[in-house]
């Protein structure tokens, strides 16, 4: 089962190796990481998706705490959390079909951030099934180049 762990950890040098390490000897494939810094700057925030049953999360929760720069670990609920994810997708485009990935791009609430004569960036963020959505309907088109960031996530306001 995918589980979204969101870990506070100090902003040191060196604390996502060791988190990422922790991982990799448990034999346990990250789907998505996504760190960053947090209103507090020595605070960073890193969002862990990994597909692991509830007893082996649970053996990693522990090992995660045992690290002296973790501050705190919630696994997040897709029911009480707000997720988002972001892809810049560099499409294809000539003067034909131009008018129609553009339709697409307004569809999916993206922005084009880059446009030139063959090919135009995009950005869209949502959930994954979007993104995916997004990237199954411009794929016929040509896509030249994609990026995805990994999911980032809040709880919700109580």
């Amino acid at each position: 089962m995918k589980h979204t762990l969101s870990v506070l950890v100090e902003n040191k040098p060196g604390v996502l190796a060791r988190v990422a390490e922790l991982f990799a000897r448990r034999g346990f494939n990250i789907d998505s990481l996504a760190v960053g810094t947090t209103e507090k700057p020595e605070v960073s925030r890193m969002t862990i998706v990994v597909d692991v049953a509830e007893h082996s999360l649970e053996q990693v929760r522990k090992q995660l705490h045992k690290l002296i720069n973790v501050i705190e670990i919630v696994d997040l609920d897709p029911e009480t959390s707000v997720a988002r994810e972001l892809v810049l997708t560099k499409i294809k485009v000539s003067p034909e079909n131009r008018s129609e990935v553009i339709e697409i791009v307004d569809i999916f609430r993206g922005n084009i951030v880059d446009v030139s004569r063959e090919s135009i960036i995009v950005e869209v963020t949502g959930s994954s099934q979007k993104l995916q959505a997004f990237e199954d309907l411009v794929r016929p088109y040509g896509i030249k180049e994609l990026v995805r960031t990994g999911k980032v996530a809040l709880p919700r306001g109580k």
